[in-house]
């Protein structure tokens, strides 16, 4: 299966995650095109070369009505004025003040970020993503400090800003569409980091609540090494947390922070198969006779997000006669525990089966294919005597919206 190892030696920003992920792009161009014309206003991304300790990379600079921001996790908090720095190449400096008197200090909540959000100009699924991040960051920084998570501010520009790096880290992942994601453990750093109203400790109180439940590890570097935009979107993203799994590398990214330490100041991303192989897959099953089709499909949604390898669900008649359905989540042992815990959270039911089953697969490998209209991913599988392809929908949904064609004319052009 094609697998996404995120490698977080020196923890984690948006920006650096983003630069990681365009360099595993096969159109770059295209990509920071669509960046652009998204729709936030006054938002610009320019892919910059960089290094760190002899290691070439890109860093992502998001420019924001002409002027390069210092600081993008401007996470502000209900009945505070106050700005926390959290932007990963100047967090670890603390000797230096950023004047930001210059920008209006308004406000914004959660559900303007998220109206700002469900504007732009991109995929459905990356907005729906996007917006996931947010909910992770608002509810991080409403337990940091007691407010309900409606009544959490952010910093107007700072917010602009964030949702730039969001959007874009969501969309890059949309477009690899790895089949897994797995996380190294996150590397916090440690010390103190100054905010406005004084010192907190590392990693500050909003990040340690968006990883918890996650591997981390402070080491001796002096900073903040992970801004709570980089634990949101990691713990989004990953499928897992761990050691890289064995696997055959295809590319390779580097998304470089700004300031220089002893070792390479970067997120390292790594695109390559896994060998898929027998072994054992989990079954949750639970009956249901008293859900909406809607509430039932959000539960399938949401199981799919929280790392179900699969979710469907089987018509049949339940107790005296009545319509109902079969759900069926399928994970790893790794999964059991919490996903157990979600179907008991987002269904009616009181009681679950788990099933043992014994899995066969197919190893399967993606490439690329160019059609009158663009590449299309196709994705390949083999195994057990057989060998099939099979075009990646999303791509070909996209061409057929855009150009207005059938999904059959995109590798059958008409003359």
């Amino acid at each position: 299966m094609n697998t996404l190892y995120l490698q977080c030696n020196m923890g984690a920003a948006g920006d650096m995650l983003t630069a990681a992920l365009y360099e595993l792009l096969p159109n770059r161009e295209e990509f920071l095109h669509t960046l652009n014309h998204m729709g936030l206003p006054g938002v610009e991304f320019h892919a910059v070369p960089a290094q760190s300790c002899g290691i070439s990379g890109t860093h992502m600079d998001v420019v924001v009505h002409g002027e390069r921001e210092e600081s993008v996790d401007h996470h502000h908090e209900h009945g505070h004025d106050h700005e926390h720095h959290h932007h990963h190449e100047h967090e670890h400096d603390h000797e230096h003040e950023h004047d930001h008197e210059h920008h209006h200090h308004h406000h914004t909540t959660l559900h303007n970020v998220e109206h700002l959000i469900s504007h732009l100009n991109l995929p459905a699924p990356v907005l729906e993503q996007a917006r996931a991040v947010y909910h992770r960051l608002a509810q991080a920084e409403s337990k940091a400090h007691g407010v309900e998570v409606g009544l959490v501010h952010f910093h107007e520009v700072g917010a602009l800003d964030a949702v730039a790096d969001v959007a874009a880290a969501c969309y890059a992942l949309y477009l690899l569409h790895p089949d897994e994601v797995v996380v190294s453990p996150v590397h916090v750093g440690s010390g103190m980091v100054r905010c406005a109203h004084g010192l907190v400790p590392v990693p500050a109180p909003a990040t340690a609540h968006l990883l918890e439940g996650v591997p981390c590890y402070g080491g001796d570097i002096q900073g903040e090494l992970c801004t709570p935009t980089g634990a949101a979107l990691l713990t989004t993203f990953a499928t897992r947390f761990g050691p890289m799994p064995p696997m055959v590398l295809e590319k390779t990214g580097y998304g470089m922070g700004k300031k220089e330490f002893s070792a390479a100041n970067c997120v390292r991303a790594m695109l390559g198969h896994t060998q898929a192989s027998g072994g054992e897959i989990l079954e949750l099953v639970c009956n249901l006779d008293d859900m909406t089709p809607e509430a039932l499909s959000f539960a399938c949604q949401r199981l799919l997000e929280e790392g179900a390898l699969d979710v469907y669900t089987l018509p049949g008649c339940m107790k005296k006669g009545r319509p109902g359905w079969q759900l069926v989540a399928l994970c790893d042992g790794s999964h059991k525990e919490h996903l157990i815990r979600q179907v008991f959270a987002l269904t009616s039911t009181t009681g679950l089966r788990v099933r043992t089953c014994e899995k066969h697969v197919l190893n399967y490998t993606m490439t690329t294919r160019d059609t009158p209209y663009g590449p299309v991913r196709v994705k390949r599988a083999q195994g057990y005597g057989v060998s099939r392809s099979k075009p990646e929908y999303e791509d070909m949904a996209r061409i057929a919206r855009e150009h207005k064609i059938t999904l059959k004319q995109i590798f059958h052009k008409e003359s």
